[in-house]
């Protein structure tokens, strides 16, 4: 089921986290933050909205990385429930598609929760000093195949952000699938 995060909650601070990466590594926030900015994004394995933007996420993650902005993407999904998100999977998904960022895992969901994270994909653009500017889509074609005239929200968004520390005050929700919580025991 298709779900939409809310509006940007503009600057509101980022949470700090420390999460184990598929590389092998434990990154934290102060680890990924970048000089001109920070996209924290949560992403999945089996979900059709970031299966139909893996492609499009990693040219636009490399993009950043070259303008000054830290990127990382995390993994919040109930593998319980959800196999196809497991961390060994994720590992594999980080390879095969030569991930330009850490692909952390939020096992406990704590920082999901945290962010206010409501599905996959949902971005969090912060400026250099950690303050949310930007809670957008990656585009205009969702899951579909880019077009020649497909939109670039979240590259123009966040190249305005390490710019001028501000992100544009219109902004077109996200849509994916639902974070897959676990259910209290």
């Amino acid at each position: 089921m298709a779900t939409t995060p809310p509006v940007c909650d503009f600057g509101a601070k980022a949470p700090d986290f420390t999460l184990p990466a598929t590389d092998g590594t434990t990154r934290s926030l102060s680890d990924i933050a970048g000089p001109k900015g920070t996209l924290v994004m949560f992403i999945c394995n089996h979900c059709p909205y970031v299966k139909g933007i893996l492609d499009r996420l990693i040219v636009t993650a490399q993009d950043l990385q070259t303008m000054g902005i830290g990127v990382a993407a995390i993994c919040a999904n109930d593998a319980t429930s959800h196999p196809a998100d497991s961390f060994d999977n994720m590992k594999a998904l980080a390879e095969r598609h030569a991930f330009p960022f850490p692909y952390l895992h939020d096992e406990s969901q704590q920082v999901a929760k945290a962010y206010g994270a409501v599905c996959t994909p949902d971005f969090f653009g912060y400026n250099a000093g950690l303050e949310l500017q930007y809670r957008g889509r990656l585009d205009d074609a969702g899951k579909n195949a880019a077009g020649p005239d497909t939109s670039t929200d979240l590259l123009d968004a966040m190249h305005a952000i390490a710019e001028t520390g501000k992100g544009p005050e219109s902004q077109v929700p996200s849509m994916g699938c639902s974070i897959k919580w676990r259910t209290p025991a």
